[in-house]
């Protein structure tokens, strides 16, 4: 159970909460603006898109993580190597698809949150496919369990990986409904389905 800002003491409650405000602003990222003033593919404006999606329900959100953290059997970037880690991936190129995969993979075994890692990552992935190359990926055509063990195996073998995300580009990079439905099925992917993103916006 995490400790957060909003006094909750109920894991489910608090995945329900977590979901619902970090959607909202995960739309409010799309419609302001801000993902366009960030610089793909650094450490920076990774921290700052967690910041952003989090900073309501975690003090830690943007933060380093003083953890370390595993899932299952893989164990993420020892404490020791983060920062050092995170250097080398803000160094490696990003001018190709397979590139930008590359450092993808190499920014998930960081891991460097304590929470949401995988849902700020796949943002900042698409906006480094856009701004680099520009597609991004259509999340909704990508299956969940597929996803899951491709990313699982990536860090030894990333030909999967580059493969089912290769398959889902799409050109059509500022359309708002291929962000939304990417947003729920990111989360998706880390076990929140509760709301959908249409839902949850005035517009």
């Amino acid at each position: 159970m995490l400790e957060n800002k909003l006094g909750i003491a109920d894991s489910a409650e608090l995945a329900r909460e977590e979901e619902k405000i970090s959607k909202q602003k995960a739309v409010e990222m799309f419609e302001s603006g801000f993902l366009e003033k960030l610089e793909p593919g650094t450490y920076k404006s990774l921290a700052m898109i967690h910041k952003y999606l989090f900073e309501e329900i975690y003090v830690f959100a943007g933060e380093l993580r003083k953890v370390n953290i595993s899932k299952g059997n893989f164990r993420f970037a020892p404490l020791m190597y983060l920062e050092a880690a995170l250097q080398s991936i803000d160094k490696m190129p990003q001018s190709t698809f397979d590139e930008i995969i590359e450092k993808y993979v190499e920014m998930n075994v960081a891991h460097p949150f304590r929470e949401g890692n995988g849902r700020s990552a796949r943002i900042w992935l698409d906006l480094m496919l856009k701004k680099k190359i520009g597609y991004v990926v259509d999340w909704s055509k990508v299956d969940k369990e597929d996803y899951l063990l491709a990313m699982e195996r990536s860090p030894i073998k990333d030909i999967e990986i580059k493969f089912l995300l290769k398959n889902a580009l799409t050109d059509n990079i500022y359309d708002r409904e291929i962000y939304m439905k990417g947003i729920d099925h990111s989360y998706y992917y880390e076990g929140y389905y509760v709301y959908k993103t249409e839902e949850l916006t005035e517009f």
